[in-house]
């Protein structure tokens, strides 16, 4: 493909889902036609300076016989343009490298910003859910507390309740065995 300065000024690169700027292979890819192109010129300059120094110097005088030697000169000029092209070329290609490697870091640092920032929110938001979970934790243990404390109040009260009463029966029952003359429950061993 013959690359001009246009074909680089006009050069569209696809976007990429899910995160801003071009597609990095295909960037390297247009880079990389630049480059063979920046290669070919040189070489073709090269060529073309080797060609009018043997002409000049006299070492292809069978060519000067030729009847047109007026386009040995116009490549010259053009040799000298080539690589001015290239050049531009390859100063435009490293700009918008640079704006996009620019762009890339700059997108990157806001990023790497928001991502802390959301951190950040996340870290306190779940920081002030726990404290308010461990506070209703702990007054519901407190409340649980306070309610075994009542049922252990309540059950050793039933229980010297039930005592009492069971041996104010018992003390009943002797009492009235005792009266009609029978046996006291206490001796019969029960």
């Amino acid at each position: 493909m013959a690359l001009t300065p246009d074909d680089v000024v006009t050069k569209q690169f696809q976007h990429v889902r899910f995160k801003e700027g071009f597609d990095p292979d295909e960037v390297d890819d247009f880079l990389d036609e630049i480059v063979v192109e920046w290669r070919k010129s040189i070489a073709e300059a090269e060529e073309l300076r080797a060609k009018l120094a043997a002409y000049e110097s006299g070492a292809a005088p069978a060519r000067a016989a030729e009847p047109a030697p007026a386009p040995v000169a116009e490549p010259a000029p053009a040799s000298g343009a080539a690589p001015a092209a290239s050049a531009g070329i390859i100063e435009l290609a490293q700009r918008l490298h640079d704006e996009h490697v620019a762009e890339g870091i700059a997108q990157r640092d806001q990023l790497i910003s928001d991502a802390k920032s959301q951190a950040a929110s996340i870290v306190s938001e779940a920081e002030t859910r726990g404290r308010e979970e461990l506070a209703k934790l702990d007054r519901e243990r407190v409340g649980l507390e306070s309610k075994i404390t009542e049922l252990r109040n309540f059950e050793r009260d039933y229980r010297a309740q039930l005592r009492s009463y069971i041996e104010g029966k018992l003390r009943d029952l002797e009492t009235t065995a005792t009266q009609s003359g029978a046996q006291p429950v206490s001796a019969l061993g029960l």
